[in-house]
């Protein structure tokens, strides 16, 4: 499953993501969005999870968690239109 995460706070690293989602099951990518022009976080990323039901957990659990100082929005990604 692809799953959004928004309202990271800029300074998160891919890293320390990946660390967080590890602990609800096997992550199989993490990608912080950067912007083109200044080559900073945006403050969102998608990261995807193989198994469903460990991807429904972290989403039911860390949507609107605090984690570094920021409330964090999850949820299942849409498709690219």
């Amino acid at each position: 499953m692809n799953i959004y995460i928004g309202n990271l706070n800029y300074r998160v690293r891919e890293e320390d993501l990946k660390q967080v989602m590890e602990e609800y099951g096997v992550v199989d990518s993490v990608k912080i969005i950067i912007d083109r022009e200044t080559g900073k976080s945006k403050g969102f990323a998608f990261v995807e999870m193989p198994d469903d039901a460990a991807a429904k957990k972290a989403i039911a659990e860390l949507n609107e968690a605090e984690y570094e100082g920021r409330q964090m929005v999850v949820k299942e990604a849409r498709p690219r239109a």
